[in-house]
């Protein structure tokens, strides 16, 4: 029992003389990492103060802040981006207003012509441009592997950039880069706010790799291996824990639809600053456009509309399209035609247009399939005019911008059964049919067959029943909204 007694006595006194100052040790690491925090925000607020601006009333001119990369991309969180900025000018005409941008082949007056010129928006103030060098850290093309991970971190590189040329009094994320949120509300000691279009991660993202199911951010040889599955969604699962953690730190948080809110509230779980404000789509300019009835002698287009994303499937449209064409060439005269509308960020989605061209040549419908990318915002109006058809076939869409303006113009739409299409967008109005929801290429290419096959009457009547559902998604009910959502970060 004594040297029983004795051994233990040693083990104890042995781990405590390893176990007391290791304690110090990460104790002293811990404060000097609290002090060294905190002298970088105060040097940042010494900085900002120093490089501060007066109105013509000698007050402190608030400085709004977007943290948005790609604002010249064209697609329709580029439309969220303008509209809110302009929305603001309207409300605090006196405040600065700033975007930080990794588009550095073009000049800020360029990208404010090209929202003019893309989305009919035209701002009321001089915006500043905060062009950044380093956007390739949030590119996927970085990141083969671990990618969700591997641009998260890299947008704090990139957050940590724009803090250092512009210390904003108020910052808004609108493109879902929501690490960057703790990064200026306690160094820079900002205002935080932010628009979701997406969710980086999501519960239906969890749910794909528990059950083995291949899509385009899940590959076929981690679906084929149960123990890469597994460690695949531990991977999510922690991840998905830290992205709430920082998403929960933001003072105002936004989000674009139904589908998105049910997984932020989930994720995030800070409901009482969350809210719904749906995106603002330029409805009365596409209402504007006559509805007539179709002619005997109209020809058919079908026209998608959408940047040329990986998410966005365009090669289930031409899948599906093709199928439509096999089926249906032997029983009508003039065939339709599939137009794809779209915006183009960089090479990557240059290539994939390229990839998507192969496609149509492969399965023999090239002929009957056209490109148009980047296109002017009347010739976008004038194609979506002329269409019978308005296809979109993105799973899990969070909202749908584009099929809005779809419906807005005249054209049936057939979209994707999930996500915003499914929650907000196509759904009933006062009880009648506004469009129609399909999910693979069976689906797609049987719904296109169906929807030509019906009277020009029948059409016209779901058209209309179309348009009169969209206007609460006008751009004055977004800025309404969103001027709402926003009034606590500049009290």
């Amino acid at each position: 029992m004594a040297a029983g007694g004795f051994c233990l006595c040693s083990l104890v006194r042995l781990l405590c003389s390893l176990f007391i100052p290791g304690l110090f040790l990460s104790g002293a690491l811990c404060l000097c990492l609290v002090v060294l925090l905190w002298g970088i925000r105060l040097w940042l607020q010494q900085r900002k103060n120093q490089l501060a601006s007066t109105g013509k009333d000698g007050k402190h001119q608030l400085v709004v802040a977007f943290f948005h990369p790609y604002c010249n991309a064209g697609g329709g969180g580029e439309r969220v981006l303008w509209c809110a900025i302009r929305a603001l000018q309207k409300k605090y005409k006196d405040a600065i207003y700033v975007v930080y941008t990794g588009d550095k082949d073009v000049t800020g007056e360029q990208i404010v012509e090209s929202a003019f010129r893309r989305f009919n928006i035209k701002l009321t103030h001089p915006v500043k441009f905060v062009f950044l060098e380093k956007r390739y850290l949030v590119e996927a093309s970085l990141y083969p592997h671990f990618t969700l991970l591997g641009q998260s971190l890299g947008s704090v590189f990139l957050g940590w950039e724009a803090l250092m040329k512009c210390v904003p009094d108020v910052y808004i994320d609108s493109m879902g880069y929501a690490f960057t949120l703790p990064l200026f509300k306690y160094l820079g000691g900002c205002r935080v706010g932010c628009y979701v279009h997406y969710p980086t991660i999501s519960t239906d993202m969890l749910s794909m790799v528990r059950s083995q199911n291949a899509r385009f951010n899940n590959a076929a040889f981690i679906t084929r291996n149960p123990l890469l599955s597994k460690l695949k969604l531990v991977y999510y699962y922690l991840f998905a824990f830290v992205y709430g953690l920082v998403g929960s730190r933001s003072d105002v948080i936004m989000v674009n639809s139904s589908w998105t809110l049910n997984h932020i509230l989930s994720l995030w779980r800070a409901g009482a600053c969350t809210s719904v404000v749906y995106p603002p789509c330029d409805v009365q300019t596409f209402l504007d456009i006559p509805l007539h009835e179709e002619k005997s002698t109209t020809e058919y287009s079908i026209v998608s509309l959408g940047q040329f994303r990986p998410e966005k499937d365009h090669p289930l449209q031409i899948r599906a399209f093709a199928k439509f064409l096999e089926k249906t060439a032997l029983g009508q005269q003039s065939l339709p035609k599939l137009i794809l509308i779209g915006g183009c960020r960089n090479q990557q989605d240059e290539q994939r247009v390229n990839r998507l061209k192969k496609l149509c040549e492969e399965l023999g419908i090239d002929k009957k399939v056209e490109f148009k990318v980047n296109i002017p915002f009347e010739a976008l109006k004038q194609y979506l005019a002329d269409a019978i058809i308005g296809l979109h076939t993105m799973w899990n869409e969070h909202f749908g911008i584009g099929i809005v303006e779809c419906m807005a113009a005249g054209t049936i739409i057939l979209a994707h059964n999930s996500g915003g299409p499914k929650l907000d967008i196509v759904v009933p109005y006062e009880g009648h049919i506004t469009g129609f929801l399909a999910e693979n290429e069976d689906d797609y290419s049987e719904t296109m067959a169906q929807i030509l096959s019906l009277s020009p009457e029948k059409r016209l009547e779901i058209r209309q029943n179309a348009r009169q559902s969209v206007n609460r998604f006008a751009d004055q009910e977004f800025e309404g909204a969103f001027l709402s959502s926003v009034e606590q970060l500049f009290k």
